[in-house]
């Protein structure tokens, strides 16, 4: 729940910053740009940017510690990207 709220806290002030800089016609920018890059974090820490053997090399020399901690900031990148892409989809099909 506070990671949703961290991201939603994100996404307002991505809202003021591009309504502020550019406007309202463009108040999705900064929003959609950091729910883009805590996606891409997301994914990189996942591991799902490599090959099929590199996962099973990491899977199998990872303890489960790790892959829980490896886990856990993978679905907390993620919840905080999520409240920045719906806000900047609402803002752009909203302005459109």
């Amino acid at each position: 729940m506070k990671y949703l709220l961290i991201g939603l806290f994100l996404s307002l002030c991505g809202v003021l910053i591009s309504i502020i800089l550019w406007g309202m016609e463009k108040s999705y920018l900064v929003s959609g740009t950091v729910g883009c890059i805590f996606i891409v974090i997301s994914m990189i820490f996942s591991g799902s940017m490599v090959s099929g053997d590199r996962m099973r090399a990491n899977f199998a020399t990872e303890t489960t510690d790790h892959r829980d901690e490896r886990n856990k900031f993978t679905l907390n990148s993620l919840y905080i990207a999520i409240p920045n892409i719906v806000v900047a989809v609402l803002f752009y099909y909203l302005n459109k």
